[in-house]
């Protein structure tokens, strides 16, 4: 409790320091800055410093990784863009945290994002890009930021986890659901979190090579990347997986006026690592098993308020079991009750489809809704704080962190 009280007092210190010397960190942001006066260069080094705090009813829910009801999440994230000879642009991001998804694990330094992007054409009508960078898919990942976040996680479908592993296949059904944790399989011990995946691991900071571009009331981007959308971190690094199975998504978007946006994404790749070559049939490769995914995505902006959604419909290929099916989405609404203070609610859901199990078939996973709602005031242009509730259900008997209060705060520079 000592602790709890001791990082509180800091983050209220950090508040009322910032908010009264706003002026400091225009400064700061302006020392940061190199411009070119003829304009063939400009450079600019940012950063968010985020102090995180989790309390969780355990177990805790999602990619959330401890044993503690308590949880501080401390991250430091420095992005560097450059742009020169006006066709070229590169970004950067660097992180210190405890881990990609908030964990209790000790200090970490990543280099998670860096791509090069080229614009041959004065118009962006198309747009080469080689590097590690975000997902394509859908519409939560160019608003992903902390800072343009309006809830301190991620969307359901970017976090929950499902019973498939990417080291290795199940051996049969029954195994897939003691891996799912579903029904009479479910132990309660999750010490096999870190292995099982969601059908999409966050952003998706995989690498690889995009085309993208918009023409008119038109946007498209093709990307071809080294892993699935559902592999883990440690897999987006060509260092520790190459091309050798690579995933193609591609998401067509239309704009037809300033309010609306819409899209649809697909995807389809191998989502298992070579590491588990040895645990499937004989005579099969691991590019003979996918993750299939088709999404739609809808955003609206009309005066105060915001709206986005997403639906996605997802097929695993299951070695010795067949097509593992899965729909998820999610729907979210911000209201700005003023230029500082906005507020948020977002509806969360996935179900399971049905496996086959010796003569019957039975579901696969456990379904799950969750509802999360956030307040969040922005004191100036730097500094920024969020509180969120949720509250999930699970159709099983052993609930995941059914309920999970979360504080963030934020500064920019």
């Amino acid at each position: 409790m000592r602790r709890k009280i001791d990082i509180l007092s800091v983050a209220v210190g950090l508040v009322l320091v910032i908010e009264t010397r706003a002026d400091l960190l225009d400064r700061v942001n302006d020392a940061l800055s190199i411009r070119d006066p003829q304009k063939r260069f400009q450079l600019q080094l940012s950063g968010l410093i985020d102090f995180e705090g989790y309390f969780i009813d355990q177990r805790a829910p999602a990619l959330i990784e401890t044993d503690d009801s308590f949880l501080f999440n401390p991250r430091v994230s420095l992005f560097l863009d450059a742009q020169f000879a006006q066709h070229f642009y590169f970004f950067a991001q660097a992180r210190l945290d405890r881990g990609f998804d908030p964990s209790d694990q000790g200090a970490q330094v990543r280099l998670d994002e860096y791509f090069l992007r080229y614009t041959p054409l004065d118009r962006p009508w198309i747009s080469l890009q080689i590097g590690k960078f975000a997902t394509v898919v859908g519409n939560w990942v160019s608003r992903h930021y902390s800072w343009d976040n309006p809830f301190i996680n991620a969307p359901l479908p970017y976090e929950n986890l499902t019973g498939l592993w990417d080291s290795a296949a199940p051996y049969d059904a029954d195994t897939l659901f003691y891996w799912g944790h579903v029904g009479e399989y479910d132990t309660g011990d999750y010490s096999d979190k870190y292995l099982r995946l969601p059908i999409i691991w966050g952003p998706s900071y995989a690498s690889g090579f995009a085309v993208s571009g918009s023409i008119d009331k038109f946007d498209y981007a093709v990307e071809m990347k080294n892993s699935a959308l559902a592999s883990r971190p440690e897999s987006w690094d060509v260092t520790n997986v190459g091309f050798e199975n690579p995933t193609f998504s591609t998401r067509v978007g239309f704009r037809p006026n300033e309010m609306w946006n819409l899209g649809v994404s697909a995807s389809a790749g191998p989502y298992l690592l070579s590491q588990a070559a040895s645990t499937l049939p004989p005579g099969r490769d691991i590019d003979d098993y996918r993750e299939l995914l088709l999404g739609q995505d809808i955003s609206f902006a009309w005066h105060h308020w915001q709206f986005w959604a997403e639906f996605y419909e997802t097929r695993f290929e299951v070695p010795r079991i067949g097509n593992a099916d899965t729909f998820t989405y999610y729907l979210e609404t911000k209201y700005k009750f003023t230029p500082q203070l906005f507020g948020a609610v977002r509806w969360n859901q996935q179900l399971f489809g049905t496996v086959r199990d010796g003569s019957e078939r039975a579901q696969w996973g456990n379904n799950i809704w969750r509802v999360d709602a956030a307040v969040g005031y922005r004191f100036t242009d730097y500094l920024q704080t969020k509180v969120q509730y949720s509250f999930s259900h699970q159709d099983t008997t052993i609930q995941q962190g059914e309920q999970l209060i979360a504080l963030q705060l934020t500064i920019k520079f």
